[in-house]
Order: structure tokens, then C-alpha cells, then sequence
């Protein structure tokens, strides 16, 4: 049992999950981290809090996370739900097996942990879940097909959750980033972006920090970009 805040952080092994949990526990959050590499669970260790082995394709893996989560800290604030790549390909093709794929990575993983939580924060009357998208939700990028596809499904549910449980106190928003110095800089991908360079991984830790504390708590069913201006839909 804990006094603090407690965030899970699913896919936590590297990147902006990795980023994210170094951040949480920064602002006074307990920590519980996972991924399927095992880098999540020296994280959470490290941060001094869980860490965990598992993937978020696997069902039984998110319950175990979580019942762990639960009896060490016996309560879930936060969720921050990250994914590695799924499938990629010219859109022609990719199977049917893959576009299944891809939406486990990039939709349905996030359908079963909210599954998971939602009773836990109905009980505590409060909770933020925060999914980290892609700018390529609304301008779909031929170079992350999957995502760009499943990750337009995942805000059109996350706009349906939250017009169902914002009342009771528990609120979902989209982070979608740009190209991030996490990856190889590609000077093609830089010419396209307004900001001139790629995002530097703490951008995205800090919006992901804020939307899951009570600082943004009138923010939900949101689609917040931290592209350095990238897409170009208004």
C-alpha cells in the first residue's frame, strides 16, 4: 500500500515508455514497469518500483501485470500505454495475418489493459489512461501503414470511453509524436519537419506526464500532437 500516485507503464523498455516511467517517478509517482525485453523490468527495479517481464499481445501477461501492480501498490492512477513496430509493407501487401497483427500492436493492446484498470479506477473514482499514437493517425504515412491505420481506430475509441467514463472521473487521451531522436535521423524526414529537427524523447515524457496528472484533469478524448509542427491538418 502506498500513499504516492502509482503509474503503469506498458511497453516501458526503451524509447518514450522508457522516458515516461524516469519522468512519473521524477514527479512522485510509484512506478510499475513492463515490457517484453526485459529492460522494463530492470527499469522498474531501478526506479524502485515493479518490474515486469511480459508482452502486451499476451492477454494473461497484462493480468499478471497488473495483479502484481495491485498487490504492491493496491492502487493504478495511471496507465501509459506504449507498443514497439508491428508490421510494415507496401499497403498491397501486407496479409491478412499482419493487418490482425497490427491491430493487436496498435489498437486492441490498448482495448485489454483499459479492460483491465477500468474497475480499479471506478473504484478509486479516478484514473488517466494515456496512449502513446502516431503523428500518422490523421495523415496516414505510407511508410507506417499498420500504425497509421489502427492508430485512426484508437481515436475513434478513445473518443467513445471517454464520452462514457468522463463523468466518473476517468479520462483517456492520445499522444501522437513526430519523429524522435530515439531513432536514426533521416535528412528527408528532417526537410519535412517545420521545427527543423527531430523531437528529443523527454518532449514527449513531459506531455505524457502531464496528461496523466491531475494538472490536465478538464483534458480528455484528446488527440495532442508533439510533432514540431509535421502534420499539417488543422
Amino acid at each position: 500500500m502506498t500513499d504516492k500516485k502509482v503509474a503503469l507503464i506498458v511497453g516501458g523498455g526503451s524509447g518514450i515508455g522508457a522516458d515516461s516511467a524516469k519522468k512519473l517517478h521524477e514527479k512522485g509517482y510509484e512506478v510499475a514497469v513492463m515490457s517484453s525485453s526485459g529492460k522494463g523490468e530492470a527499469l522498474g527495479k531501478e526506479l524502485g518500483g515493479l518490474g515486469f517481464t511480459g508482452s502486451n499481445l499476451v492477454v494473461a501477461d497484462l493480468e499478471a501485470f497488473v495483479e502484481a501492480a495491485m498487490t504492491k501498490f493496491s492502487r493504478i492512477d495511471a496507465v501509459v500505454n506504449c507498443t514497439g513496430h508491428g508490421p510494415k509493407g507496401a499497403v498491397m501487401d501486407i496479409s491478412d495475418d499482419d493487418w490482425h497483427l497490427g491491430m493487436d500492436y496498435y489498437m486492441m493492446n490498448v482495448v485489454r489493459m483499459t479492460r483491465l484498470v477500468l474497475p480499479i479506477m471506478q473504484a478509486q473514482k479516478s484514473g488517466s489512461i494515456v496512449n502513446i499514437s502516431t503523428f500518422a493517425a490523421f495523415e496516414p504515412d505510407a511508410d507506417f501503414p499498420t500504425s497509421a491505420i489502427f492508430r485512426a481506430a484508437l481515436a475513434g475509441y478513445t473518443k467513445l470511453f471517454c464520452n462514457e467514463y468522463a463523468a466518473q472521473g476517468i479520462r483517456m487521451n492520445n499522444v501522437l509524436p513526430g519523429f524522435i531522436d530515439s531513432l536514426p535521423e533521416k535528412p528527408d524526414r528532417v526537410a519535412r519537419i517545420p521545427a527543423g529537427r527531430y523531437a528529443r524523447v523527454e518532449e514527449l515524457s513531459e506531455t505524457v506526464a502531464f496528461l496523466a496528472s491531475d494538472l490536465s484533469s478538464y483534458i480528455t478524448g484528446q488527440n495532442i500532437r508533439v510533432d514540431g509542427g509535421l502534420t499539417a491538418s488543422v
